[in-house]
């Protein structure tokens, strides 16, 4: 097997040309740009999916508050409930039943208030999830877009077809836009 001294450039028929250094050149500003906004972008995204996780970790800790909430009113009622049908019964101090039957009560009263508070919360951090969750996607989007164009400019760095340079811009752009 004989190893041809000749350079790959003249092996493959394509010759180094200003033109075609001016293409490469073109192809390594734009990588080294995109690469740097994808990073950019990363540390924003995963400052986001963060987020997204404290606000349906505030979501669930809300809805365990409101079944928690639930079951203490519902404790509260029968309880107050139970009270007044005793309170009927003979030699029972009426006016100690009354009293404790008003307590209970108004911890009923309390606690569906509390538990109604603890609801819209659950539901406040469901739509800050939303949101950012659509911002997520935003981002998720700009990196598929920008790593296409990666891969088609570096075909065009192989293939030194300008016409690919462009196609290469169409995703770029995409993904500048939804990146920020």
């Amino acid at each position: 097997m004989d190893i041809d001294a000749m350079p790959l450039s003249e092996n493959t028929g394509a010759t180094s040309t200003p033109s075609n250094d001016r293409l490469n050149t073109l192809i390594a500003i734009t990588v080294a740009l995109l690469a740097t906004f994808m990073g950019i972008c990363k540390v924003k995204d995963d400052n986001i999916v963060q987020a997204m996780q404290q606000a349906q970790v505030d979501k669930v800790d809300q809805w365990a508050f409101y079944q928690a909430r639930n079951l203490r009113e519902e404790f509260a009622q029968a309880t107050a409930e139970t009270l007044k049908l005793d309170s009927t019964v003979p030699g029972v101090d009426a006016v100690a039943a009354s009293a404790a039957v008003a307590r209970y009560v108004d911890l009923a009263q309390r606690e569906s208030s509390k538990k109604d508070e603890a609801r819209h919360q659950a539901e406040d951090a469901q739509k800050t999830y939303d949101a950012l969750n659509r911002h997520d996607d935003q981002f998720d989007l700009s990196d598929a877009s920008l790593s296409i164009a990666i891969s088609l400019l570096a075909l065009t760095a192989l293939t030194r077809k300008r016409w690919l340079y462009g196609l290469a811009l169409v995703p770029t752009v995409f993904g500048i836009i939804m990146g920020l």
